[in-house]
């Protein structure tokens, strides 16, 4: 299963966003503001063609989701087959993913972890184990953690110290062992820190 395993603090700075969401990426943007590299000091971030802006929007959807650019690209062609803004679309059919509804409902603390928590076969959708990250939750759907994966003492540490803001399209049942997909997300339900409408550009070439 294909997945980056690059250097991630890089990426980072390179994009000036917090990919990740871990404390070592942002002590990194907080000591070196500035790209990686010999000329990083004297680059001016954001500065640049249209298309560097365009590509650098594309590429935090891609690393904050971790998604490569195969699996990137065939989500972006069904965005455009469904209804509405195709950039709203895509960036709702990426929050849908099941390692990232993990990530919302508090069990992980980063969406890598949330990934490999999939990929062990800790989480089930309607009762049954799916250790597909890509896999999409649906409207109504329910997850929940495998009975080994509630008893493990990282996902409760999670569970009890995260402060993950539950978002408004999922519904969490007492104890937060257990996620509802209650409505499809909506863009202003989605935080991620992109600009969708620059990827639909540079796709529309």
């Amino acid at each position: 299963m294909a997945r980056y395993t690059g250097p991630k603090v890089r990426i980072s700075r390179r994009l000036g966003v917090n990919i990740y969401e871990n404390s070592k990426g942002s002590k990194a943007l907080e000591r070196r503001p500035f790209p990686p590299g010999t000329h990083g000091r004297t680059r001016r971030r954001g500065a640049g063609s249209e298309y560097l802006l365009q590509l650098q929007e594309k590429q935090k959807a891609k690393y904050i989701y971790g998604v490569l650019e195969r699996q990137f690209r065939k989500a972006y062609e069904e965005a455009t087959r469904l209804a509405g803004p195709t950039g709203e679309n895509l960036l709702r059919l990426l929050e849908c993913r099941l390692d990232n509804v993990v990530y919302r409902a508090g069990w992980a603390n980063t969406r890598p972890q949330a990934r490999q928590f999939v990929s062990h076969g800790l989480v089930l959708v309607d009762g049954k184990r799916v250790n597909i990250p890509s896999y999409s939750v649906g409207r109504g759907q329910v997850v929940t953690l495998s009975e080994k994966a509630a008893n493990m003492i990282v996902i409760q540490h999670n569970i009890d110290t995260l402060d993950h803001k539950m978002v408004g399209w999922i519904d969490r049942a007492e104890g937060g062992k257990q996620v509802t997909v209650r409505e499809l997300p909506s863009r202003e339900q989605i935080d991620v820190p992109v600009r969708e409408q620059l990827i639909v550009e540079l796709y529309s070439k």
